[in-house]
């Protein structure tokens, strides 16, 4: 889990894309333009593949403005997905690369 007290990213995110897994769920936060407003699309995908290898169908993103309280609801979003489907995420931390 991600906890408020450590997960800091947004002056990294300001310049480059923040990534990590947890147990099965990978994770990417970077800086992205909406109209004249930058935001941070957080995109979720299960392991075992990169986010360019894998299949659209199987990514889920959030936009969140590019603020402390944008990450804070990143980080909310990013928990809840993992908990709601944590079996799902556990399944595909054991999957080949190769399918």
């Amino acid at each position: 889990m991600l906890e408020k007290e450590t997960f800091h990213p947004l002056n990294y995110i300001k310049k480059e894309e923040y990534s990590g897994s947890m147990e099965g769920m990978r994770y990417m936060l970077r800086k992205c333009s909406a109209g004249e407003e930058d935001i941070i699309r957080v995109t979720i995908w299960p392991e075992p593949l990169n986010l360019l290898k894998t299949p659209e169908n199987l990514k889920e993103t959030l936009d969140v403005s590019l603020s402390a309280e944008g990450v804070e609801q990143a980080r909310q979003w990013l928990n809840e997905q993992f908990k709601s489907r944590r079996e799902y995420w556990l399944d595909r931390m054991n999957r080949s690369w190769v399918e």
